[in-house]
C-alpha cells in the first residue's frame, strides 16, 4: 500500500470522515459513457473525469495498468446521480476481500461456517 493511501486512511479514521475513503471500480464502468456525445471522458496519466454535458461530473484516480479507477466516497454520493449508482456498483472492485466477512457484514446475526476459532 502506498504511503499516500496510508495517510489518507489515517486521516479518515482519525477524523471519522468516511468521505476520504476511496472506492474502486473496474475501468469498464466508463464504457457506458465513451462514444455517447452527451458525455466526455477525459484523463491524464493518473487522474480522469467523466462529465455529462450541462450535468454532473466525477473525478477519479487511475490505478497502475489502467485496469482500475477509484473515486472518493463523498464525490460518488454527492455528485453521482442516483440513476447512475447501480451501474457503478455493478463494476465495484477492490483488493482481495474476504467474501465471507463481507457476507457477514451484509447479514449481521446470521450463522456462517468459517472454520474453527484459533489464535493468530
Amino acid at each position: 500500500m502506498s504511503d499516500f493511501l496510508k495517510v489518507l486512511y489515517r486521516r479518515a479514521l482519525m477524523s471519522g470522515d468516511p468521505a476520504l475513503v476511496q472506492l474502486t471500480f473496474d475501468q469498464a464502468v466508463l464504457d457506458r459513457y465513451r462514444g455517447d456525445a452527451s458525455y466526455r471522458v477525459m484523463r491524464t496519466n493518473t487522474a480522469g473525469r467523466v462529465a455529462k454535458a450541462g450535468g454532473w461530473s466525477i473525478d477519479f484516480g487511475i490505478g497502475e495498468g489502467d485496469a482500475l479507477i477509484h473515486a472518493s466516497w463523498q464525490a460518488l454520493v454527492e455528485r453521482l446521480p442516483e440513476a447512475e449508482r447501480d451501474h457503478w456498483a455493478g463494476y465495484a472492485s477492490g483488493p482481495h476481500f474476504s467474501h465471507n466477512f463481507v457476507r457477514m457484514q451484509l447479514s449481521p446475526g446470521s450463522c456462517f461456517d468459517d472454520g474453527d476459532l484459533r489464535s493468530w
